[in-house]
């Protein structure tokens, strides 16, 4: 015969159980903390998609083709991005604090690799679908990647949005096409290079995911350094046959590939990286929308395109769906975004690396 204090216990064990539970099919909703490490992330993560912007500049004024430049752009970083992880490492050798931030075995390079993986795919899969829909219609198609990321997110980590999210994301992705109103193309022969740019966004939505999760338990340093050298290995083989050039004529050919590498990718990709643990995936995959504004106000002051009154207004809209996907996103306060739930103790580790 029990106590009435054990069937107490018993009674709440259940009922927390069943909670719990409970939760889990309902998923958890993604937040915002509203410290001050978020706002920091959050200007970090739009510099990072400012310098990104920049590289469609660079890879029009590139000597050599769109596939190879996406190979050096790549491999230029890795020297830098292993020097910097070298030096993290180093430092913290002689810090009680840190917290080991280097791959401890096969399945930890394996996960860094799929991340190289994701991102060469983007990359490979957008100048390949550039050969057979406009550019537009590519680059449209690959900003579909908040609409992989937020479902993604819900059907594998039960992670689920608000309404208002869901208005400001499908708002984006109208201002982005309003955006790219003017190039856009509908016609059977762009079929198979518009599916090609769908396959881009799969790729570039699943690369959020990953550099969110591994932001979990990796250094920005550490992500960037071995993802590089990944997505290099990928690329070099799509290099190959895309029977582009590899080599620059000039010294200006190869200081644009230097500028793409370090600027765009280290230092563009390096941010977002960063601000990754600190933003929830779904969130930063719609603010990452910025990119097309910027590359067209950036293509209007570096090489003269005109920007009409549709685009301006494409423009306005995209930001305007941003603004809305963050006040449709509650907040925390005081706490890392990374969902309601309370993250993992193996995954409570120094983010601020």
């Amino acid at each position: 015969m029990t106590s009435p204090q054990h069937r107490t216990t018993t009674s709440q064990s259940t009922i927390a159980h069943d909670s719990n539970r409970s939760r889990r099919r309902r998923g958890t909703v993604v937040t915002l903390a509203t410290g001050r490490t978020a706002a920091i992330a959050f200007a970090l993560l739009i510099l990072g998609a400012l310098a990104i912007a920049l590289s469609p500049i660079f890879v029009r004024l590139s000597e050599i083709g769109p596939t190879t430049t996406a190979v050096w752009r790549v491999a230029i970083a890795v020297p830098a991005l292993m020097m910097w992880m070298a030096a993290e490492n180093g430092g913290m050798r002689h810090s009680k604090s840190a917290k080991p931030a280097v791959p401890r075995g096969l399945r930890d390079y394996a996960l860094l690799a799929l991340a190289g993986f994701l991102f060469a795919g983007d990359l490979a899969f957008w100048h390949w679908s550039i050969n057979f829909t406009s550019v537009a219609n590519a680059t449209l198609l690959a900003n579909l990647a908040p609409v992989i990321v937020t479902g993604v997110s819900y059907l594998l980590f039960g992670e689920r949005v608000t309404r208002l999210f869901l208005i400001g994301m499908v708002l984006s992705l109208a201002g982005a096409a309003l955006l790219m109103s003017d190039s856009l193309t509908v016609s059977p022969e762009t079929l198979f290079g518009d599916f090609l740019g769908v396959i881009t966004a799969m790729f570039y939505g699943g690369y959020i995911i990953a550099i969110g999760r591994l932001r979990a338990r990796f250094s920005t340093a550490t992500i960037m350094a071995w993802s590089a050298l990944a997505t290099t290995a990928f690329l070099i083989p799509a290099g190959l046959l895309s029977g582009e050039s590899f080599l620059p004529a000039t010294m200006t050919g190869w200081a644009i590939l230097v500028a793409l590498a370090l600027i765009s990718h280290a230092g563009g990709q390096g941010l977002i990286t960063y601000a990754l643990a600190h933003l929830p995936a779904a969130f930063s995959s719609v603010s990452l929308l910025v990119q097309p504004v910027a590359a067209a106000g950036l293509a209007w002051l570096v090489l003269g395109e005109a920007i009409g009154s549709i685009q301006a207004m494409g423009a306005g809209v995209v930001l305007a769906g941003i603004v809305m996907a963050r006040f449709g996103t509650p907040r925390r306060p005081g706490t890392d975004p990374v969902t309601a739930a309370e993250e993992p103790e193996s995954q409570k580790i120094d983010h601020d690396r």
